[in-house]
């Protein structure tokens, strides 16, 4: 049996967010929008291992994500990226253990990314600075960087201004409602409100903020209304991002997970609790 290959992977960390606010501010002449929003890191998401060697520079997934070819996998766009930015001809072949719904809002391909930048550079000994991987990661989309640096925080700009911002520990009840939302209809649409008065981030409050895009997505898919109505009797909701995805907010597990029990089967769902460290930085401590 060759040396280099091991039978037991190491799992790395993916995990999901929630923006529990998002408010547009106004639109850049570049297109992208001002907004303002809180990241909330979850104790829950993907994983990824990292089988790397000297052998080539072959990086590839293990297995293909299905309907998404490696060229157009933010994985593999991030470890390339990584290589290039670092000069390293090391491989890397790649596993994706997937829970996340893909496009629903909770930054399932942006912390794919977030974490093929933070592992590989450890694994590969490239050596890169928080802030560069950061850096790195915000040509990949404006929700990497945040996935790098790994604290729940304000978010200003395009969401590359980011301020840790500590939040009382709570659960979160997060249900898709099986319908794939657009990100790109939705900025580009004439129905999103694009004025929203700047906030001053001490005096955010849960109850004083919205999501400026649930309207609208709302309109465009009954679901995601539907689903808010069914949650909403429970417990303060909300769509988070884009969508589709929607969350509930507890202060107890046991309760959010007894609402859990009484959703329809269609809709996906799962109970995470609120972290104000992401687990892949802690995963990286350890490796350290």
């Amino acid at each position: 049996m060759n040396a280099s290959v091991t039978t037991q992977k190491d799992w790395w960390p993916s995990p999901a967010k929630l923006n529990l606010f998002l408010h547009i501010l106004g639109q850049y002449e570049n297109g992208y929008h001002q907004l303002q929003s809180l990241f909330q890191m979850l104790d829950y998401g993907d994983s990824l291992a990292f089988a790397v060697s000297n052998d080539n520079t072959e990086i590839k997934m293990d297995k293909p994500l299905e309907g998404v070819p490696d060229d157009e996998n933010l994985i593999i766009k991030a470890a390339r990226l990584l290589a290039r930015k670092t000069n390293c001809d090391k491989s890397a072949v790649i596993s994706l253990d997937k829970r996340l719904p893909m496009g629903g809002g909770i930054g399932g391909g942006s912390s794919n990314a977030a974490t093929t930048l933070v592992a590989l550079n450890y694994l590969w000994d490239t050596g890169l600075s928080e802030d560069e991987l950061a850096e790195l990661g915000l040509s990949l989309g404006a929700d990497v960087p945040i996935f790098v640096r790994g604290l729940t925080a304000f978010a200003g700009g395009i969401g590359e201004d980011i301020t840790p911002a500590p939040q009382p520990e709570q659960y979160f009840l997060v249900a898709n409602p099986n319908v794939h939302v657009s990100t790109a209809e939705v900025f580009t649409s004439e129905d999103l409100p694009r004025n929203t008065p700047p906030m001053r981030w001490e005096d955010y409050e849960f109850e004083k903020t919205w999501n400026d895009c649930q309207q609208l997505v709302a309109n465009l898919h009954p679901e995601v209304a539907n689903l808010l109505q069914w949650l909403v009797h429970y417990a303060p909701s909300r769509m988070t991002g884009t969508g589709a995805c929607v969350f509930a907010t507890f202060s107890d597990y046991t309760l959010a997970e007894q609402v859990r029990a009484k959703m329809p089967e269609a809709w996906q769902s799962f109970v995470a609790k609120g972290v104000n460290r992401s687990p892949l930085l802690d995963k990286l401590k350890q490796q350290r």
